[in-house]
C-alpha cells in the first residue's frame, strides 16, 4: 500500500516521538488523542496535511519545519493565545474552531494578514486572498492546487466507494492505519471538511460497536470458564 498517509487518530497517543526522517509521508492524522505539545514534526519534511484536532495542545509551535504544509486542523484544543509567526506561510486551509484564541479581538484579520495564501479559515472562505486571485487568472491553477492539496480531492471516507487497506506503524505510542490513495473526486475544501467530520463520527461509532462486541465475547468466555470450574468442583 502507498505509505503517504499515516493515521493515528483515537489511539491514546500522548506525545509525538522523535522518528527517523520520513520524507514520503504527506498526510498525518493525530486527532482525538492526548497530545499536549506540537513537536518532532521535522521528521515529516514534506507533510502537506496535518490534523491535530481534539487534543490538549495549548500553543502553536514547531511548525516552521514544515514548508509544504497546506492544511492544518487544530480545532478543539486549548489554544488561548495565537502567535501567527508560528504558522507556516504556505497554509491554504486552517481550522482553529473551538479554541479560545478565536475570541481575540481582530483574530480573523490577524490570521488572514499573516497567511497570504489562505483560502479558508475555520470553515469560512477567505475572499480576495492572494491564492484566490491567482486561481482566478491561471487556468492551470486547479491542477496545481490538486497536486499541492491531494487530500482535498481524495477524501478518506469509505463512503466514496473506495476500498481501504490497513497497515500498522508506530509514532511515539499507538498504531496507524495506512490508506491507499483514491481516484480524484475534485471535492471543494468545504465538502472535504464535511467529509472529514462525517468520517470521524463514523469511525467513532464503529469503534464503540467493536468495543461492545469484544466485551460480549470476553463475557461469554468468562461464563464458559466459570461453568467449567463449577463442573470440576462437583
Amino acid at each position: 500500500l502507498p505509505a503517504s498517509t499515516v493515521r493515528l487518530d483515537r489511539e491514546n497517543v500522548s506525545s509525538i516521538g522523535k522518528l527517523r526522517r520520513l520524507a514520503e509521508i504527506h498526510s498525518l492524522y493525530l486527532q482525538q488523542n492526548r497530545i499536549e505539545k506540537i513537536e518532532n514534526l521535522d521528521s515529516f519534511p514534506n507533510l502537506r496535511f496535518l490534523c491535530l484536532a481534539g487534543n490538549r495542545i495549548q500553543r502553536v509551535e514547531n511548525l516552521q519545519a514544515l514548508p509544504h504544509l497546506s492544511v492544518l486542523d487544530l480545532s478543539h484544543n486549548q489554544i488561548r493565545v495565537l502567535d501567527t509567526e508560528e504558522l507556516p506561510r504556505g497554509l491554504r486551509i486552517l481550522d482553529l474552531t473551538g479554541n479560545e484564541c478565536t475570541r481575540q479581538d481582530g483574530y480573523r484579520d490577524l490570521v488572514v494578514a499573516a497567511l497570504p495564501h489562505l483560502l479558508q479559515l475555520d470553515s469560512q472562505p477567505i475572499h480576495g486572498s492572494t491564492a484566490e486571485d491567482k486561481a482566478g487568472g491561471d487556468p492551470s491553477s486547479s491542477e496545481e492546487e490538486e497536486e499541492l492539496l491531494p487530500e482535498l480531492s481524495i477524501p478518506f471516507t469509505v463512503d466514496r466507494g473506495a476500498r481501504m487497506g490497513t497497515g500498522r506503524a508506530a509514532l511515539g505510542a499507538g498504531s496507524a492505519t495506512r490508506v491507499p490513495e483514491f481516484p480524484s473526486l475534485r471535492a471543494s475544501p468545504a465538502d472535504f471538511l464535511a467529509d472529514v467530520h462525517r468520517e470521524l463520527a463514523g469511525r467513532a461509532r464503529r469503534r464503540r460497536r467493536k468495543s461492545l462486541e469484544e466485551h460480549r465475547a470476553r463475557l461469554e468466555e468468562l461464563l464458559e470458564r466459570r461453568a467449567l470450574l463449577l463442573g470440576l468442583e462437583r
